[in-house]
């Protein structure tokens, strides 16, 4: 430190980091932040371009650990991540002719769960089948394994999108790799009549979609409510409407849509401030074009 100091440290250790690997902050999970630090300075990943074939070389496979949809258990399973399919596979057993999943690298996001999970290297893949959301959960018991995975597939969905947008610099594409939720919790939710009760459920925003669980591990949301802007007519407002009964929960969130009001409550206030911030963060943000053809496939939804 004394005869280098930070930036000149930083030059030589970070000359070569790809544009699509993730560079932890303060606030990431600790296993991200610590392969960080490993790759940089104990392996040296970012000085040498050879040893950073387990994420740029555009193939892998190996087994992970993947939560069954309805048994809860954690089973081993084979995964195959193929950019020249443009696909994110696994099989059931290592010798399957056959996937029993394939995901489309265009409509992949990962993000580190540990917490939700239950495991430090837990990492939620969430991908859209039939235009609805759906999770899995994996882990590697080897952390560097797992951030190479994350990594592999942020590197898949970046190659995907210089094709995709051939005009667009580095620096607008990044962003675009991975996400993590704006928000996730307990909220109380009541139907669209709005006379039945509320009940309990576990609610993920992820970009413009708010996803509805029974439980936070389940593989499929309940329900997906499409959040569009101001200019189209959405709206967020504290508290209920006067008439609202059958809530236990005290502080109350009505979020205004074209077609409907959708009424929550949640525990503390904190969490409805919580909430409010990051539903008006998406209200107050201009649809882009593709955004228009989602929230019409939530308008037709049969």
């Amino acid at each position: 430190m004394a005869s280098h100091g930070n930036e000149a440290s930083r030059a030589t250790f970070e000359s070569k980091v790809p544009p699509f690997y993730y560079r932890p902050t303060f606030s990431d999970c600790q296993l991200l932040r610590e392969q960080w630090i490993r790759a940089k300075y104990e392996r040296q990943e970012f000085l040498h371009v050879e040893k950073q074939e387990p994420y740029s070389a555009g193939y892998r496979e190996g087994l992970l650990w993947k939560r069954g949809r309805d048994n809860g258990q954690f089973l081993s399973r084979k995964f195959v991540l193929t950019e020249r399919e443009g696909a994110l596979k696994y099989f059931n057993k290592n010798d399957a002719k056959e996937p029993k999943a394939v995901m489309k690298i265009e409509q992949l996001n990962a993000t580190f769960q540990p917490a939700k999970i239950g495991h430090p290297h837990g990492l939620q893949v969430t991908y859209l089948k039939d235009n609805s959301t759906r999770n899995i959960f994996i882990y590697h018991e080897d952390g560097k394994e797992i951030v190479d995975w994350f990594n592999a597939l942020r590197a898949a969905r970046f190659h995907y999108l210089q094709v995709a947008f051939p005009g667009a610099s580095d620096a607008d594409l990044v962003p675009k790799l991975s996400r993590n939720y704006l928000k996730e919790g307990y909220m109380e939710k009541t139907g669209p009549k709005q006379t039945e009760g509320f009940r309990k459920r576990w609610f993920t925003m992820d970009d413009r979609r708010l996803m509805y669980f029974k439980d936070p591990l389940d593989a499929f949301a309940r329900g997906e409510v499409f959040i569009g802007s101001k200019e189209s007519g959405y709206t967020v407002l504290e508290g209920l409407p006067p008439s609202t009964q059958g809530h236990h929960w005290p502080h109350g969130i009505t979020i205004v849509t074209p077609d409907r009001k959708f009424l929550f409550t949640c525990e503390t206030e904190a969490d409805q401030r919580e909430w409010i911030a990051a539903f008006q963060k998406v209200v107050d943000r201009p649809m882009l074009p593709q955004e228009y053809a989602v929230e019409a496939h939530f308008k037709h939804k049969p």
